[in-house]
């Protein structure tokens, strides 16, 4: 991830004097241009990223201090809750510092450098949470073979992998905005850099980079779609077969708050689609992009230690320590 980034800044560096745009920076229009509603928006987003920040710190912390929480499951749910940090980080805090100081802008390459992690962040997330379907898949229909398949080198392999192909997908996207010519109207409304905002403001064509988008959905985000699908209709199988209540019970919550995450993310992200397809509103789309760039990041940490006894139990010892040692 570091790799890329200082390629794709040190590309944007050589490209930007002489590229055919003439673009210094845009315009992030945000969720409205009302005065007096910017400080209570500021509050209300401040509150959100330091919910988020730290309620995914303290589910990693958990994680990795308790022994009991060394398993292949909660390994993923240190790494998606690292990765709803850097995704709030990566937009919020941008939105933060405009309101605060009154200026909408962002530089050329600060918008590609954001495009670039938010797509990074979000196919990572999505692998993340195909990976977290197949470990609950194993441990449900296959829990004699669970330690030999879900070792820490395969788990370790599957991270890597995730950040490798979401680096390279979100590095190409990027790169082909770098050929995209702009005109006067420099205004996105929105309070991120969107992929989707930036190509609707650019002069030149953008069929290319349409089509990319479309396969890489279909591909990197329809996969691990239906690999969750395909997991979660043997579990059903598996578990309905299990002839005790309290087995089928027991079978099940340990799948909750993986499947709640899940709908919780996939459902925003179809919503916000739906949304920008029948809307025409720049306010409309700006408000339901809040729901799944915001919203599932801050809500993960609370689904999973509300409806996760181990993480509960984990989170008071972590608590009694910091207590303690103050």
């Amino acid at each position: 991830m570091i790799l890329s980034f200082w390629f794709l800044v040190r590309f944007i560096n050589y490209v930007e004097p002489g590229n055919q745009t003439g673009v210094s920076k845009f315009l992030l229009l945000g969720l409205t241009e009302e005065p007096e509603l910017q400080p209570l928006l500021f509050r209300l987003f401040l509150i959100m990223y330091l919910v988020t920040v730290l309620g995914n710190l303290l589910i990693v912390l958990a994680v990795t201090s308790d022994s009991h929480l060394q398993t292949p499951m909660y390994f993923f749910l240190s790494n998606l809750s690292l990765n709803d940090i850097c995704v709030s980080t990566s937009t919020i805090a941008k939105m933060l510092m405009n309101i605060q100081t009154h200026n909408e802008s962002i530089t050329y390459t600060g918008c590609l450098c954001q495009i670039f992690f938010v797509l990074a962040f979000g196919f990572f997330e999505n692998f993340v949470l195909g990976a977290m379907s197949y470990d609950r898949y194993v441990a449900i229909c296959s829990p004699l073979r669970y330690t030999v398949i879900m070792n820490p080198c395969f788990c370790g392999l599957l991270i890597l992998l995730s950040w490798v192909l979401s680096v390279m997908v979100a590095l190409l996207h990027t790169l082909m905005v770098l050929h995209l010519s702009f005109c006067t109207d420099l205004e996105i409304p929105q309070f991120f850099c969107e992929l989707a905002q930036v190509l609707n403001i650019a002069c030149s064509s953008t069929l290319i980079n349409n089509i990319l988008i479309y396969f890489s959905a279909c591909v990197f985000f329809g996969v691990p779609l239906c690999g969750i699908i395909f997991s979660y209709t043997k579990i059903v199988s598996s578990v309905l077969s299990i002839p005790s209540a309290d087995g089928k019970y027991k079978a099940f919550s340990t799948c909750g708050s993986h499947l709640s995450v899940v709908s919780l993310f996939y459902g925003t992200s179809v919503g916000v689609y739906i949304s920008s397809v029948f809307t025409q509103s720049s306010v409309r789309t700006a408000v339901a992009s809040v729901m799944y760039i915001v919203v599932p990041q801050m809500m993960n940490p609370f689904i999973y230690s509300l409806r996760n006894r181990d993480i509960k139990v984990s989170l008071r010892k972590l608590c009694g320590r910091i207590l303690f040692l103050e």
